[in-house]
């Protein structure tokens, strides 16, 4: 574990890609089993998801034009991807022309060099960080530490998951994985300035933060950002926090560095209506976040003096060139599918080993970074999950999840198989399927087979049977025993018919 001196441990965290050790040669399967040993994390979600899932139902029943809003919000993202590129050049002008400097980034190594050599310009050594997903994306923070630059989360729960040498484990919520009386200890070793008698009270803790804080957004005179939104007509900026930190990091030093996804464009200004009463109904449950900043280039005297934004591809026109994926690409980062996911719920961010957790980081990652390669995790992304469509019922731009799920599987499948990998079981046995079902006479024979060995069955269902595959999956689950086909159902069904309709013939 290596640190920096910044009045706090500054480690590089143990998840720093989907490679990581935590993720071992089953990827998301065999980090979920891991994590699932963990009762207290579960307990930690469970309580953390469950009340953000009714302050947005509560939130979203207000607005009797909400579906239309999420139709809305869909419109608006499929003009984007359709006309990406014109909308860039749009962005680009409208920004430089309002006293910003635009840099294009094609990967996180060049977003990381840019960033590093802007902060070296502007002479610091120290800069403030807003939350900001697209920095965790690139591991700006490790890129930045190795430059001999240190970097200071200002949002809280960021604060949080760096004091530990963590990684986030939320896309809104960053360390929702832990509780007040973990964070009390984490603050009590680690944070500057905190008493060693410091409480558990949620308002003792905020405090004790934001005496921190404080000291650091008077000292340091440049800050990085990301952005929720980017309007294309006028060059304009957006980020919405809960805390207000992101504010003093946007208005307080004098240069600021925003890295933003190319996917975060909308077209007009106006189109901030859809997505500012989206975004915070479906991240948080409130009508609208506390603090909406907006603005657009420089100022004489009010705000930064230096503004600059690094545009990031970093796999983006990859994901941009499926047709049957690139509407993962319309997401707000609100969270909403996390917080539905009963996947998620269970397993925690971290098994999914990427910066985007979730059902979002189940076709996002795989797509941006690929799933080639025997022992890739990402391929097993895809799979972490159970197809239960909560995610598409609550994303507030209608992404079809579920439906880019089985894309991926299928993508994954035919990768392998062109390939060459060797078969497995699930290969086998789907093949043996296939032949199964395409004989009618064969399948009715199988089943009439199965149901005579069900009547010696007294549970009336196969139960931890010491096969391949089968025996994983009755483990958790029933398999129901047929007791009969359906051509010997409909057979006798028909049989019957027709001697009750010879029976009322002969009566009549």
């Amino acid at each position: 574990m290596t640190t920096v001196n910044l009045g706090m441990p500054r480690v590089r965290p143990p998840y720093a890609s989907a490679s990581s050790a935590l993720m071992g040669a089953d990827g998301f399967r065999d980090a979920a089993k891991g994590e699932l040993q963990d009762d207290q994390l579960r307990a930690n979600l469970a309580h953390a998801a469950g009340g953000i899932r009714t302050k947005r139902a509560k939130a979203v029943r207000e607005l009797r034009d909400f579906q239309q809003l999420r139709s809305a919000g869909s419109a608006l993202k499929w003009h984007v991807t359709d006309h990406l590129p014109e909308l860039l050049e749009q962005f680009e002008e409208a920004f430089t022309a309002a006293g910003g400097t635009v840099h294009w980034a094609r990967d996180a190594d060049e977003a990381n060099r840019i960033v590093t050599s802007l902060v070296r310009d502007a002479g610091s050594e120290k800069v403030l960080k807003v939350k900001s997903m697209a920095t965790q994306e690139i591991r700006l923070n490790e890129a930045l530490a190795d430059a001999g630059i240190t970097a200071v989360e200002t949002d809280l729960a960021e604060l949080i998951v760096q004091l530990a040498g963590d990684t986030p484990s939320h896309i809104v919520v960053p360390a929702i994985h832990r509780n007040r009386r973990q964070i009390q200890q984490l603050f009590r070793d680690h944070l500057p300035g905190a008493p060693a008698d410091l409480g558990d009270d949620p308002q003792e803790l905020t405090a004790a933060a934001r005496r921190f804080l404080r000291e650091q957004f008077l000292q340091m005179d440049t800050a990085i950002c990301g952005a929720n939104f980017a309007v294309a007509e006028t060059g304009t900026l957006s980020i919405v926090e809960s805390e207000g930190n992101g504010r003093m990091c946007l208005t307080l030093p004098s240069t600021l560095i925003a890295v933003m996804g190319i996917e975060k464009l909308i077209p007009t200004f106006q189109d901030l209506e859809v997505f500012l009463q989206l975004l915070p109904r479906s991240s948080t449950g409130e009508r609208m976040n506390p603090y909406t900043t907006m603005f657009t280039g420089t100022q004489a005297a009010d705000g930064p003096e230096n503004l600059h934004i690094v545009l990031l591809d970093n796999g983006r026109s990859a994901v941009l060139s499926d047709p049957h994926g690139r509407s993962a690409l319309h997401c707000i980062r609100c969270s909403a599918c996390l917080n539905a996911c009963p996947v998620y719920e269970r397993a925690g961010g971290h098994a999914y080993g990427s910066t985007y957790p979730g059902p979002i980081g189940a076709i996002l990652s795989p797509q941006m970074t690929g799933m080639e390669g025997e022992d890739n995790p990402n391929a097993t992304l895809p799979y972490a999950s159970s197809l239960c469509g909560a995610c598409y019922d609550v994303c507030p731009v209608k992404i079809n999840i579920p439906e880019i799920l089985v894309h991926l599987r299928s993508r994954d499948v035919d990768e392998r198989a062109e390939a060459g990998a060797k078969r497995n079981q699930w290969d086998a046995a789907m093949a043996g399927a296939s032949k199964l079902m395409s004989s009618p006479g064969t399948y009715d024979a199988v089943v009439r087979a199965s149901a005579l060995i069900g009547r010696a069955k007294p549970r009336g269902n196969f139960s931890n049977l010491p096969l391949p595959m089968i025996g994983d999956w009755t483990q958790f689950r029933d398999l129901p025993v047929p007791r009969e086909s359906f051509r010997s159902w409909y057979t006798k069904r028909e049989k019957a018919r027709r001697s009750a309709d010879a029976s009322n013939k002969e009566q009549k």
